[in-house]
């Protein structure tokens, strides 16, 4: 344990990024206790677009909403568009790159083909081709989303698969009669996770910037519901007369992307054996 806190000390992208995500996965988890107003219904004109104080500590919009308020509700639907859209993406990636690692032959050459096609195209674009196809609305932003980004995982997990396949625990379980889906996703899967959680974190931080790019183009979560990204939308024409509308919104993002991008990096350092005998 003592070792373990020696380690932490030492990495403090892993703490400060912990500490973030945490702090904005409580904000989004317990938004109803945190939020002083509702994000939709408290609405009154005669509090439009004022400046923060004590009663409106980040301002109100154009409509007279509490802007705090929003944030925090926003939270919600910018952690579960990552989560989400990031575990269809990983399962995707998780699976194609185990089977064509293993299994080799035609079948690695073809799963890498699609996969190198996807890399040419830019995330952006095939997001919001999608989006094109199926329309604007939150659902049809978690399938964007998560048919965008799964090729990174893949190839990932592909060549971890290339490198472990051939050591001696697999040839162990070979011997025991251990079937190949067995050996896939019990004894490989579990030893390469590492760089696979890595992927994911900063995955979610990029879902997290392609859905707000996403509403605030008007494709993604539909107003009266409460995005950062719409929310910068809304405030883009006013960004010079009530700023503060979109400089918190704004600020969430960059929070929020900060710590996921600081944790990934820390969970590399962390979980990488040679760079752990550096430190």
């Amino acid at each position: 344990m003592k070792d373990l806190l020696k380690k932490l000390k030492r990495r403090t992208n892993l703490v400060f990024g912990t500490c973030i995500v945490v702090m904005m996965t409580a904000t989004a988890i317990f938004a109803p206790f945190l939020a002083p107003y509702h994000p939709v219904d408290d609405a009154d004109l005669l509090y439009s677009e004022e400046p923060p104080s004590r009663e409106f500590l980040f301002g109100t919009d154009s409509q007279g909403r509490d802007i705090l308020s929003r944030v925090i509700y926003g939270a919600r639907i910018s952690l579960s568009v990552g989560l989400l859209s990031q575990l269809m993406n990983s399962i995707i990636g998780i699976v194609l790159g185990l089977t064509a690692g293993y299994f080799g032959k035609w079948w690695d050459d073809l799963v890498m083909g699609l996969t190198n096609i996807m890399l040419s195209i830019p995330a952006v674009i095939f997001a919001l081709a999608i989006m094109a196809l199926l329309g604007p609305g939150l659902m049809n932003v978690f399938i964007a989303l998560g048919l965008t980004n799964w090729s990174y995982t893949c190839r990932i997990t592909r060549s971890q698969v290339l490198f472990t396949r051939d050591l001696n625990y697999v040839k162990a379980a070979q011997a025991l009669g251990y079937g190949k889906i067995r050996i896939m996703f019990t004894q490989i899967l579990p030893n390469i996770v590492g760089p696979i959680l890595v992927i994911a974190t900063l995955g979610i931080a990029g879902a997290i910037l392609m859905e707000a790019a996403l509403s605030f183009l008007g494709l993604g979560t539909q107003p009266p519901t409460p995005s950062w990204g719409g929310m910068l939308a809304k405030a883009r024409e006013q960004i010079f007369t009530t700023p503060w509308i979109s400089i918190f919104p704004g600020l969430a993002i960059f929070t929020t992307v900060l710590g996921l991008n600081l944790l990934g990096d820390g969970l590399r350092d962390f979980l990488d054996p040679h760079t752990a005998k550096k430190i």
